[in-house]
């Protein structure tokens, strides 16, 4: 996934980043991602996460119906700028995977 994060609020995010809430990890626990990792060049955030679970739809709603999910999002979304060629729904967008290796 990827998204631009605006240039004045690159020490924000790494702030907020450095401690995320404890709910919101439980939350992304609960909703079967694992290994999730966020990563910054050049204004861009790049995320990639491990879905262990059945129905990535029905926790992608479980997760946006979080009250704590949603205020940890309304303080990220302005600090965010979701590309322009994203399909319809998405905020991060999703990237095509061109190369894997275990």
């Amino acid at each position: 996934m990827v998204l631009r994060l605006k240039p004045e609020a690159v020490d924000e995010y790494r702030k907020y980043h450095e401690a995320v809430w404890p709910e919101v990890l439980d939350t992304i626990r609960q909703c079967h991602i694992r290994n999730y990792s966020i990563f910054f060049k050049d204004n861009f955030l790049f995320g990639y996460f491990e879905y262990h679970g059945q129905n990535i739809q029905a926790d992608r709603a479980k997760m946006a119906a979080d009250k704590k999910t949603q205020e940890w999002w309304a303080i990220m979304e302005p600090m965010q700028e979701p590309l322009p060629t994203r399909k319809p729904g998405e905020w991060w967008a999703d990237m095509e995977e061109v190369f894997h290796t275990d």
